[in-house]
């Protein structure tokens, strides 16, 4: 594979390449180039040259361009999703469901195209005001590894909608299949240098692309500690940012709540892509009233899951995306362990032998009445370990929900309004379910507060941040 950069395929210009692993058995699938300052400085350059013709359309126009981009991604879904599981190893099932979201967000903002229009403002006597809503300029984005298409649909589909031009990084674990879709969107007219996409290594790449004077917005999803060197070194020169730092999710299970199907969502919510979603359930409560057959069933469905390669059809859950992460999950369970920092349930080490040779399993895990001191409870867990603990009333729940840094999302699971209400009014969440938890429609806005970020992605917001207004006052 390829880096993009103005329609063409180049390669980094010192000819040093990085791997692409895959995580179900540690073998290399491809290499990509490891980019340098030369290839975002080439970027950035492609990106001005596209400027000017890209911000002239309609914005309609720029939104059919993204619409046929949709519909060339759904054409090769499957082909798509087999390059998505490969390199970064979550079921084929889950990799479909991710590119056809991409799709979506593209789909989504071509559907609103039409009605992105500044604004008339009467002000009677004093004459009229027109707001025009105008492109920032070249854009930069940068996405992490777990969710690298959907993020990337994020990214790119409210920027190019608003007339910007974007330099993109992948991470470098899972480069392959945004790289496969840039060049499908070019195939599908996206103008050469519209979508430019650079390959490297986040300390030289990344920092390059945050640092460039010509890039006018930085949008960034990730750890707390790189949001917070993105924020240091964008600020100085006043460049638009948004932040998306992960979260602690909580999910609360009220005593009313349907017990099964709180299961299910606490299953879904926290192992689904082995558990390496910044909105996952990272922190559970339930009731004390329901808590004892709440918390069999959790460990019976939990157990039932099957674990392996995503390439195979029955596997539930796949691996994690590498030894770095393999590690640091390992070393926070066994901090519980040796500590005696709760109840491992179930699942607690590793998974070797036949069907996990060479790859970086770990089963999924329940840890029952959990320190709330542990690095458990107060550090993002971004793997397939869930701690469970018993509440005794809505303001317990709600008050342990909000002991963390974090403040993306929670969800509750119960029948009564008031209580749905009570939890959405006062958790810390920049977004909050009831009885469900993941589910982001590209309609809805979605971020963080607190220490979960900056910014909005998705719905009208999104897009909305990617202009700047522009006003014209009319007084005849």
């Amino acid at each position: 594979m390829q880096m993009r950069i103005g329609g063409r395929n180049v390669s980094s210009a010192d000819d040093g390449w990085i791997p692409v692993i895959n995580p179900a058995n540690g073998k290399v699938i491809d290499r990509v180039p490891e980019g340098t300052l030369y290839e975002v400085d080439e970027a950035v350059s492609a990106a001005q040259a596209a400027f000017d013709a890209w911000a002239a359309r309609t914005v309609r126009e720029r939104g059919m361009v993204l619409f046929r981009a949709a519909s060339a991604v759904r054409s090769r879904v499957h082909e798509l999703a087999m390059l998505l599981t490969a390199e970064q190893g979550k079921p084929e099932r889950d990799a479909v469901d991710e590119v056809r979201g991409f799709a979506s967000i593209l789909e989504f903002y071509a559907g609103i195209a039409g009605a992105m229009h500044g604004d008339l403002i009467s002000l009677g006597s004093r004459g009229d005001c027109l707001v025009h809503h105008e492109p920032l300029g070249i854009c930069g984005a940068i996405v992490p590894w777990n969710m690298p298409v959907i993020i990337m649909g994020w990214k790119i589909g409210p920027a190019l909608l608003a007339g910007n031009p974007l330099v993109f990084k992948p991470a470098s674990e899972t480069p392959l299949t945004s790289l496969s879709i840039g060049n499908l969107m070019e195939e599908a007219g996206l103008p050469p240098g519209v979508l430019n996409i650079v390959t490297g290594r986040g300390s030289v790449v990344g920092e390059a692309l945050v640092k460039h004077p010509d890039i006018g917005k930085i949008s960034f999803t990730g750890d707390i500690e790189t949001g917070d060197r993105v924020r240091e070194l964008a600020g100085p020169r006043m460049a638009e940012i948004s932040l998306e730092l992960g979260g602690s999710d909580p999910m609360i299970v009220w005593k009313d709540a349907d017990v099964q199907k709180a299961v299910d969502g606490a299953v879904h919510g926290r192992f689904y892509n082995a558990g390496q979603t910044c909105t996952a359930v990272k922190r559970l409560f339930v009731h004390e009233e329901i808590a004892g057959d709440f918390i069999a069933r959790l460990k019976l469905k939990v157990g039932s899951l099957v674990v392996g390669d995503g390439s195979n059809p029955s596997v539930q859950m796949g691996p994690l995306t590498g030894m770095a992460t393999l590690e640091r999950i390992t070393s926070m369970v066994e901090e519980v362990r040796k500590k005696e920092q709760g109840t491992i349930l179930t699942g607690g080490s590793p998974l070797s032998g036949p069907g996990f040779e060479g790859g970086f399993f770990y089963p999924p895990t329940l840890v029952t009445d959990p320190d709330p001191l542990s690095s458990l409870m107060n550090r993002e867990v971004f793997g397939p370990v869930l701690p469970v603990s018993v509440i005794r009333d809505l303001d317990d729940a709600i008050s342990r929900a909000n002991e963390t840094r974090y403040g993306l999302g929670a969800s509750v699971w119960t029948r009564d309004l008031a209580v749905a209400r009570e939890v959405f009014s006062r958790v810390d969440a920049g977004i909050v379910w009831v009885n469900r938890h993941l589910v982001l429609p590209p309609e809805i806005p979605f971020g963080g507060v607190k220490a979960s970020g900056l910014g909005r992605e998705n719905g009208l917001q999104a897009y909305r941040n990617y202009t700047r207004t522009k006003a014209l006052f009319l007084n005849w």
